[in-house]
């Protein structure tokens, strides 16, 4: 039995390695900040193990920022027009790789300050308050943290019922060999399939070891790429003379773009594992630069000629689009079964966290059983979200503004401030904290504004 136990353990202890998830709180944690005196070198102090490259550093974050968004971004492009939405994007690509660099350096700062090898977001977030000038907002640390770990969970939970909702479609498309663009008169049938996956997917997320999972990752990448490549060739296929299609729409439908874009491209929650197991983290400028290079181009492409190719009456998944040709039939089905796979990657990060909390409250002896009878609680709250509002545009749009609003721009930009506050200081004539001040109102507009206008479009396709 002893044996057993410490196999398990090992064997845990090697699936964080291969995909850290969001880490619990170390119990009672204390930052202190450490004599300058003594120069800390936290890449030496890093536990020895097998860590990545620059490119496979790149690879992981291109893998992290690219999910299910890149699937509906046609129809953000949709919702905003084609030029607003292809210089927004550009925009808001710059704009969230200069935040995932200032989330990895106040890290970095942190590692000298505390003498500390490594962190996690939740980690960074509670240290950055602990070692901040201001005494009377310590105190509010570990609800900093709290405020993370929350907001980590609803985006990636978030991001399953996306997933379920893109297999129900596609598996109908495949099944019923139709192209209906009115999608509100079909809702009732999706729901009906959204909850015929309830089983399959309770049965996939009861697997708890990722090594099971993990290789499916790399085939994912492939059908990607042949989905941006397909949605160029068929979009062509059926694309308008492009002087045709509306440049600018409206207000709302732009920050619906918004909320959908953040959600598509936005790696905050991956960038410091992605850090912390590299072999040089002082190349993670580069490895950001790079791979965010790269998902903006795949992202563009998809969305300029998804919707210029398939025009108003385009749908989510992409593939929908396509014709019911002997491939573009076999890349659906291909696409289906990796994004099934994915749901499962997706849950198992969120899950680890709440089961970090929740555990506690059980008997060690009976974890076997609870840990499944949450899995299968949450499995079923997605499930039964997914039933509710079954458009896929507006609730990655929701998670863009709601939960990546907060951990992408606005989270950042507080921690930044805290750390850079006494050394190096704020700048001539404090342009640190314009800056950061500069971010956090642009995340409170995408809050506000595109979790408005995207509760009204799910509501309005109940």
């Amino acid at each position: 039995m002893e044996l057993s136990t410490k196999q398990t353990d090992k064997q845990s202890r090697l699936d964080n390695v291969t995909k850290p998830p969001p880490q619990p709180p170390p119990d009672g944690s204390i930052y202190n900040v450490q004599s300058e005196k003594e120069p800390y070198d936290f890449v030496a102090n890093r536990v020895p193990r097998k860590r990545n490259n620059f490119l496979e550093s790149t690879g992981h974050l291109i893998k992290g920022c690219l999910g299910g968004g890149i699937l509906g971004i046609h129809e953000a492009f949709m919702k905003s027009g084609l030029w607003t939405s292809l210089f927004v994007s550009v925009i808001f690509g710059i704009y969230i790789s200069y935040c995932l660099h200032m989330l990895v350096s106040a890290a970095q700062k942190l590692y000298k300050m505390l003498h500390v090898p490594e962190m996690s977001y939740p980690d960074v977030a509670e240290a950055s308050l602990q070692v901040c000038p201001f005494p009377s907002i310590r105190k509010y640390s570990k609800w900093f943290r709290y405020a993370v770990d929350l907001t980590i969970c609803i985006d990636l939970f978030g991001a399953c019922c996306v997933y379920q909702i893109i297999i129900a479609k596609t598996v109908k498309d495949i099944i019923e060999n139709t192209h209906d663009t009115q999608e509100i008169v079909d809702l009732n049938r999706l729901r009906l399939y959204i909850l015929a996956l309830l089983i399959p997917i309770l049965l996939l997320c009861m697997i708890r070891s990722l090594k099971y999972l993990a290789p499916f990752t790399l085939v994912a990448d492939v059908f990607i790429v042949a989905c941006v490549v397909a949605t160029i060739v068929y979009g062509l296929r059926t694309a308008p003379p492009i002087a045709t299609v509306p440049g600018w729409k409206d207000a709302l439908g732009f920050f619906e773009f918004c909320g959908i874009v953040v959600f598509s491209m936005e790696g905050i929650g991956v960038i410091l594992p992605i850090e912390n197991n590299m072999q040089n983290p002082k190349q993670y400028l580069m490895v950001i630069t790079c791979g965010m290079t790269i998902v903006l181009l795949f992202l563009i492409t998809v969305g300029f000629f998804g919707y210029w190719g398939f025009g108003e009456n385009s749908i989510s998944p992409v593939t929908l689009n396509f014709p019911s040709d002997l491939f573009p039939t076999v890349l659906k089905g291909l696409m289906g079964v990796m994004i099934f796979v994915t749901f499962a990657l997706n849950f198992w990060a969120p899950f680890n966290l709440v089961w970090h909390y929740v555990s506690k409250k059980h008997d060690p002896k009976k974890h076997w059983i609870w840990e499944r009878v949450y899995r299968a609680g949450f499995i079923v709250t997605i499930t039964a979200v997914a039933i509710g509002f079954p458009n896929i545009g507006n609730l990655m749009g929701l998670l863009g503004a709601f939960a990546l609003s907060n951990m992408g721009f606005i989270f950042p930009a507080i921690i930044d401030l805290l750390v850079v506050w006494e050394k190096p200081g704020l700048g001539k004539w404090k342009w640190r904290l314009w800056k950061n001040i500069f971010i956090i109102i642009v995340g409170i507009l995408l809050f506000f504004a595109g979790t408005y206008s995207n509760v009204k479009g799910l509501l309005y396709h109940l």
